[in-house]
């Protein structure tokens, strides 16, 4: 190996993730004006996945990358194993978009001193006991970080740095930095509104949970967790199904109800501030209706087909709308993204949602290359309020486009934008 090469492993890099990632960092190498061009142009980068995919693939699908591609297959599960691939191929970050322990992934680089960033928290042993965290699932794989996340002291660690949990925490504080300190806001609401679809809804069969990212990872969230919330710095929960309930969300002229789902950015940013927060949630409307038809006997659901829309198997329509609602006494202050899949899909040959995740794994893993960091380990807003980086600069180059703006009313506080859909069926009836 050639020394002073910048040597990077992906973690499950035959995912949807990675296939964003790596289109972004195709174009990288490319791109003069990019901050990490002549990182990649001087690095090599090891491709690790369980099932990994035919070298063929990677390099039709990233031409200006192929001669820097090193490929591995193997579980993460051993964790000896991934150690030894550290220090073998003496890797000095991790991107991690896998489904392996959280935990055990980051106490293998920081024993080795290999940055690290992610997107999610994963925990294997509560994926193989569901039945005893069912519906908390989300606070207890927190419950297990934070146990073993002030020991990581020997490299620097990023965690959740996707869309959301990731770039919405920046959207957050760039709201908040611009308010004055005795006009803090109530309430912080996460939200998203994705009607991505197939543009041939012929393409759609009856009973198949379409999402345009993991919908296993959906479900967990959708039909396996209670609703959960933030509340003086608490995590709180409706003692609901999550798709019984759903929420009024106002961002000028579009507005939309979303379900409220437990969410890492919700947990992290209201932990530090002292807003009611939640993460409102909705998807194209067949998943919503199928949920919804099966909301008495959700469990069924887990055997039905499910598909990730993926614009390479069929055109898809529609857009990805991602973003912060700041909540005051008598107003609202709002900042989204939104990304269309047609324009994504051109450039880049993936669909909006994992386009948006792959802008915020790109923005840490350039401050990990490019910025000087203290050690320890981050979430995406611990990170922009204790070091020194160029995290929103990074994000930028990528996601060009922001809308904000105000509301000149508000719809309040969760209880009062709230309607309970099994309360509302039965009055009809």
């Amino acid at each position: 190996m050639e020394k002073n090469k910048h040597i990077i492993t992906i973690l499950g890099s035959a995912g949807g993730v990675a296939n964003g990632i790596l289109s972004i960092l195709n174009n990288s190498v490319q791109d003069e004006k990019d901050p990490i061009y002549h990182v990649m142009n001087n690095c090599v980068i090891h491709l690790i996945d369980h099932e990994q995919k035919e070298a063929i693939v990677y390099s039709l699908s990233y031409p200006h990358l192929k001669d820097k591609f090193i490929y591995h297959e193997f579980n993460l599960k051993d964790t000896e194993l991934f150690k030894h691939h550290l220090k073998n191929t003496k890797t000095a970050v991790v991107i991690d978009l896998s489904w392996a322990d959280t935990v055990e992934m980051l106490q293998c680089c920081d024993q080795l001193g290999v940055s690290y960033v992610n997107t999610a928290l994963e925990n294997t042993m509560i994926d193989e006991n569901e039945e005893l965290f069912e519906g908390f699932g989300l606070i207890e794989r927190f419950r297990h970080l934070e146990t073993h996340k002030d020991k990581l002291s020997n490299s620097t660690s990023i965690i959740g740095s996707g869309m959301n949990p990731g770039v919405v925490q920046w959207m957050a504080l760039e709201l908040l930095k611009t308010d004055p300190s005795e006009n803090q806001p109530i309430g912080c609401y996460i939200v998203e509104h994705d009607n991505s679809f197939y543009k041939n809804k012929e393409m759609a069969k009856k009973n198949v949970i379409y999402t345009t990212w993991s919908p296993e990872c959906f479900l967990d969230e959708a039909i396996l967790s209670y609703p959960m919330f933030m509340k003086h710095r608490n995590p709180l929960f409706f003692y609901e199904k999550v798709y019984d309930l759903e929420f009024k969300v106002t961002l000028g002229n579009e507005q939309f109800y979303g379900c409220l789902m437990p969410h890492e950015e919700v947990y992290s940013l209201c932990k530090l501030y002292d807003m009611e927060g939640g993460f409102l949630y909705k998807v194209n409307d067949h998943t919503t209706n199928l949920i919804r038809t099966n909301i008495d006997d959700v469990d069924k659901l887990w055997d039905y087909e499910m598909k990730v829309l993926d614009p390479q198997d069929a055109a898809l329509e529609g857009e990805d709308l991602v973003g912060v609602l700041l909540v005051y006494p008598d107003k609202e202050r709002y900042m989204y993204n939104v990304l269309s899949n047609e324009a994504i899909f051109k450039k880049y040959k993936t669909n909006a949602t994992y386009f948006q995740v792959s802008c915020g794994v790109y923005a840490s893993l350039s401050v990990l290359l490019l910025d000087q960091l203290p050690k320890g380990a981050f979430y995406v807003d611990e990170l922009l309020l204790k070091t020194e980086n160029h995290y929103g600069d990074y994000l930028k180059y990528y996601m060009t486009d922001f809308v904000t703006g105000e509301n000149q009313q508000t719809d309040g506080l969760l209880h009062q934008r709230m309607q309970n859909l099994r309360i509302l069926n039965l009055d009809k009836k």
